[in-house]
């Protein structure tokens, strides 16, 4: 017996399994201490039953995802909203810094992913769905880029990314604590940091200033409007892109580039563009998002696949273990604040900012705050490496495909 259901439908058993996931989360203590996201929890508990329920031969469901589609280009039109280049400037040298530090992760997932596929005998397509795709990316990429790949005729690409960043979010935050442990031990950084003059640091600090909003029916109405007309507009742009270069682009990449332009635009102060009610609508787009790709997983996919996922997956693992180790430490300044800033890099370079941000609460709860760590990283993780990392994942894609 099979179950149809159309977008509608889809939807709301989405939101069912979301709210779900969210009562779970507040409950168990495992999902919170990894900051497994709702959606992931709710949509990974239906994925097991319909996997149960079809290996037994009593039940399948077929979806409609056509609003799953249209949640996901959402989501990555607030990711474009983000891209300001006055919040760059304001920044100062460390978040560029650190921006590049990610963007070489980033690109480095990718190599080893693409590297490792020939040793476990899988094509590069569904290797790269290893790659910053679900570890910079998370889940949010994972799902948005996997059905690009699938379009391709790569089986299961959906599937193994998004297990892929499961295991990334759960790896990413054991991993970061020890090794900022290490490093702070190994280099004798407390005695260091309070025995030296505090650094001056180079950024504005209005930028961590939090502004309270009243909600306002407009705002948000105009939150809605430019981010449906960077949506509509961002069509255009990408298959201008794919007409122009030849290449694959998804239909997202045009709508972040137009929502980046209106956002830079508006900051010269010709028109408003809420920014915190785009965010409110991106998180929800992003939860709706991600509850119907995971409901939809086909878990029978992962069953020839296990040996070379594991593989892989710790490839990426040791990748960042190194990385954060020999590359982010030394170039962020090889100091208290830079150990503190590995270990969040750990959490988001596996997994989402959040996971970062977790990591580097450890690791200060023991050995002190650092302003600059907490100031860089959310910086970088919210607001510019999903958007820069949708560039170079592309760039993979084509070469690959």
């Amino acid at each position: 017996m099979t179950i149809q259901m159309d977008m509608i439908q889809s939807l709301a058993l989405a939101v069912i399994m979301l709210l779900i996931g969210k009562q779970l989360r507040s409950k168990v203590k495992f999902f919170e201490k990894y900051c497994i996201p709702s959606p992931v929890i709710g949509g990974i508990i239906f994925s097991v039953i319909a996997l149960i329920l079809r290996q037994s031969g009593t039940l399948m469901f077929e979806f409609d995802d056509t609003l799953q589609k249209f949640f996901m280009t959402m989501f990555f039109t607030t990711i474009g909203f983000n891209a300001s280049l006055r919040v760059l400037k304001k920044g100062g040298p460390k978040v560029l810094l650190f921006l590049g530090v990610a963007t070489g992760l980033a690109i480095l997932q990718n190599v080893v992913a693409a590297g490792l596929s020939g040793v476990v005998g899988l094509e590069p397509l569904l290797a790269l769905m290893t790659g910053s795709t679900p570890m910079t990316g998370g889940h949010g990429t994972a799902g948005a880029i996997a059905p690009t790949v699938e379009e391709l005729g790569v089986i299961g690409a959906n599937t193994v990314g998004l297990a892929a960043a499961t295991f990334g979010l759960v790896s990413g935050s054991m991993m970061g604590g020890p090794l900022a442990n290490r490093l702070i031990i190994k280099h004798d950084l407390v005695r260091k940091r309070d025995e030296s003059v505090s650094e001056q640091l180079d950024f504005d600090s209005s930028l961590l200033e939090e502004e309270t909003v009243t909600l306002d029916v407009g705002r948000v109405g105009m939150a809605f409007f430019q981010i449906l007309i960077a949506m509509g507009i961002g069509t255009y742009v990408s298959v201008w892109l794919v007409d122009t270069t030849g290449l694959n682009f998804p239909g997202y990449i045009g709508a972040m580039v137009v929502a980046a332009v209106i956002t830079n635009l508006s900051e010269t102060g010709i028109f408003n563009t809420p920014k915190e009610e785009i965010g409110v609508v991106g998180d929800v787009a992003l939860n709706l998002f991600l509850a119907m790709a995971l409901m939809t997983l086909k878990l029978w996919e992962l069953a020839d696949l296990a040996g070379p996922l594991i593989i892989l997956l710790i490839g990426q693992v040791v990748l960042v273990a190194l990385y954060a180790t020999y590359v982010t430490f030394p170039i962020m300044g090889k100091n208290y604040d830079a150990a503190v800033i590995a270990a969040g890099h750990c959490g988001f370079g596996l997994g989402a900012t959040p996971n970062g941000i977790a990591n580097m609460d450890s690791v200060s709860e023991k050995y002190g705050y650092s302003q600059m760590a907490f100031f860089v990283l959310p910086i970088v993780g919210a607001l510019f490496i999903d958007f820069v990392n949708a560039l170079n994942i592309q760039l993979f894609i084509n070469f690959f495909g």
